[in-house]
């Protein structure tokens, strides 16, 4: 039997756990999914002792600083800049990989219009990398909107009626309006939203967060996280099989 897991920090709630230990069951898979939840990610030397691991999804708030520990990584990865799936080598060494851009990219390509030239990440940490990336791919200019912003990246401050209207997909990479938090959302002006627009928030537990709330009320397209974790997930199966 082979063990996978999640690697995290307070991460009790965890989809990726739920989701393969379902897997596994219907598919008579006899290998264990766990989570690894540690305070600090010095503890990962500690883990990555047991031989048994065949591999790990990594989440908040490791995905950039797990890369030091890893022998290797996937090109894709190296390009991104953070990691979401390791793989565990018969010979003992670890490789990153990143499956984040490709749930992301699948999941938007059905909501896509010919108006969307340009998209705001609202949030710089390891998930709006891979977010980037996949835009990248897709011929989708961006800007990043930060609380601290550096150059070339918007303060929530800066956007106004004109930025809200140029760009017309909105992508929140932050934790804001998680469970159980749901109140909480990024800090948009939502009165300038039109049908034209989409709203994709990473979350996905409430199943439509405030985000997606106040964009449906202006006529936006939403989606929430979930069908990009499934297929991530699923990418990640494949990347540890392989």
């Amino acid at each position: 039997m082979s063990i996978y897991g999640l690697l995290g920090r307070d991460i009790g709630y965890s989809f990726s756990r739920n989701y393969f230990s379902n897997k596994f069951e219907k598919e008579n898979i006899n290998d264990q999914y766990q989570n690894f939840d540690l305070k600090t990610i010095d503890e990962l030397k500690q883990v990555i002792q047991n031989k048994e691991i065949n591999g790990m999804n990594v989440t908040i708030p490791y995905k950039e600083e797990v890369i030091p520990y890893l022998d290797n990584l996937d090109p894709i990865a190296k390009e991104i800049g953070a990691v979401n799936v390791i793989k565990f080598e018969k010979n003992g060494k670890l490789t990153g990989y990143n499956s984040d851009y490709y749930g992301f990219t699948e999941s938007l390509k059905p909501l896509l219009n010919d108006k969307v030239k340009k998209a705001l990440i609202l949030g710089t940490g390891g998930a709006s990398k891979a977010i980037a990336y996949a835009l990248d791919k897709l011929d989708i200019k961006y800007t990043f909107v930060s609380r601290n912003p550096d150059f070339n990246e918007l303060s929530y401050n800066d956007l106004d009626e004109d930025i809200i209207r140029d760009f017309k997909l909105i992508i929140n990479c932050t934790p804001l309006g998680t469970y159980p938090k749901i109140e909480n959302h990024p800090d948009i002006p939502f009165e300038h939203l039109s049908e034209n627009h989409i709203l994709y928030d990473l979350i996905y537990n409430p199943e439509e967060t405030t985000f997606m709330k106040k964009g449906k009320e202006k006529g936006a397209k939403t989606s929430n996280g979930l069908q990009m974790l499934v297929l991530q997930a699923e990418k990640s199966w494949e990347i540890w099989n392989s």
